[in-house]
């Protein structure tokens, strides 16, 4: 089974198990014992529902730290058009990289550039009509990694091109390596992210080997020296270079928007990315050709490691579009091939695989359905597991026992006492 490097982490001191995260997770991956969350990495895509949902801020989303640039010689800031979305009265966004520039960073490159060169590569492949339908983006980490693990029939679904951060990181580097005369490792690339999902996908890319980003360092982070320098700026250097598609991919619609078509559908939060991705697999959705889905709610502008109301963000992206061009990038007869993925999507069985040994799995399975036809089916989570199915799960695999169900706790004693009764009359 792949090992996966994850972004979100549990601080076990602040946690109290009070099963807020366990009730919301997408895949069954927390467990709570011993008055404790504990996270299953193997099911894990972090998509930070268990950080937005937390009341004690016992999730985290590990990120790099501004300090780490100094470990190049030439350093490019990468910022995630939901970026812009933080800042109230913004009417150009040369005033947020400029400010990225202040804090050290050699060169700014917007991840909406990529977002632009990706929106014309994925009507290229539409237009060609070689790909399975309907399309599904894959610019969404954690909506990738669900697929992954989740929906293994929809992998052939996925779009086989990389994310907007992966394009602009490439294209960033290959300009500073002919502006600076660097070798490819003396040049660091660091997103600016608005999820943790993005920090995985750097350290453990779905599309290949190894990621064209050095870091991902969270907006949260990095807003509040962000907007000491912007305050202080006195000069402004034009640097900014994309358009309208381009910052529109930062909310929900805004990547579909850029197909220029009317066959497409877009859904945002985590939920309601599961029931579409249900209904594809029940082939109840049709007339479709292209599929967007973003596991936080309103887009981008929705990470938890933003700093603004998603809603709000939403509203200043939507205004700051209106003072810019439609697109200001576009890709060259030699670039298409670089925005493919190397390796291909596929689905790892491992993750859910009872045991190794068929036909154990399969009297494990058995068993498994057993013990869950014996549960009351309320899906509590008194228990410590979402459902009483994942309870059943957690028994079989040896990591809970049946008593630990409050009910059949109960049930059990009511024997005991009816025994010891039996017994002195």
């Amino acid at each position: 089974m792949s090992k996966y490097f994850h972004s979100v982490e549990l601080e076990e001191d602040a946690c109290c198990g009070c099963t807020n995260c366990l009730k919301r997770c997408p895949t069954e991956a927390i467990r709570v014992h011993d008055g404790k969350a504990r996270i299953l990495s193997e099911r894990c895509i972090d998509c930070g529902e268990c950080i937005r949902v937390c009341p004690h801020h016992a999730k985290k989303a590990v990120s790099s730290h501004l300090d780490e640039i100094q470990n190049f010689k030439y350093k490019i800031a990468i910022p995630a058009p939901a970026l812009f979305g933080q800042f109230n009265h913004l009417d150009n966004i040369d005033f947020v990289l400029n400010g990225l520039k202040k804090l050290g960073f050699d060169m700014v490159f917007e991840v909406s550039r990529g977002a632009e060169l990706i929106s014309e590569a994925t009507r290229s492949l539409i237009k060609e009509n070689k790909l399975s339908k309907p399309i599904i983006s894959s610019a969404c980490p954690a909506v990738v990694r669900l697929i992954k693990i989740r929906f293994p029939e929809l992998c052939d679904n996925v779009m086989p091109l990389i994310a907007p951060m992966e394009a602009a990181a490439k294209m960033a580097r290959r300009e500073a390596m002919k502006k600076s005369g660097l070798s490819d490792d003396e040049i660091g690339v660091f997103f600016i992210t608005p999820c943790p999902a993005k920090v995985t996908e750097v350290n453990s890319p779905n599309h290949a080997a190894k990621s064209a980003v050095n870091g991902a360092i969270a907006i949260s982070k990095i807003y509040p020296d962000l907007t000491r320098e912007m305050d202080h700026l006195t000069e402004i250097e034009p640097i900014a270079r994309s358009g309208l598609i381009g910052i529109g991919w930062a909310n929900s619609g805004g990547e579909s928007a850029a197909m220029l078509g009317e066959k497409y559908l877009a859904a945002d939060g985590i939920e309601n990315v599961i029931r579409v991705l249900e209904e594809l697999e029940d082939e109840h959705i049709r007339d479709v050709d292209f599929i967007e889905l973003n596991a936080c709610s309103g887009g981008c502008v929705g990470g938890v490691l933003n700093v603004e109301n998603p809603y709000v963000a939403q509203a200043r992206i939507h205004n700051l579009r209106k003072y810019m061009p439609v697109s200001m990038n576009h890709l060259n007869s030699d670039d298409l091939d670089l925005m493919m993925w190397e390796k291909e999507l596929t689905f790892d069985p491992g993750i859910f695989r009872l045991d190794e040994d068929i036909m154990k799995a399969m009297e494990m399975m058995e068993k498994m359905e057993q013990i869950n036809s014996g549960l009351p089916g309320l899906d509590c989570g008194s228990c410590g597991a979402p459902t009483c199915r994942a309870m059943a799960e957690d028994i079989v695999r040896g990591k809970a026992k049946e008593t630990d169900c409050i009910f059949k706790l109960r049930q059990k004693i009511q024997n005991v006492y009816d025994q010891l009764g039996n017994t002195f009359k």
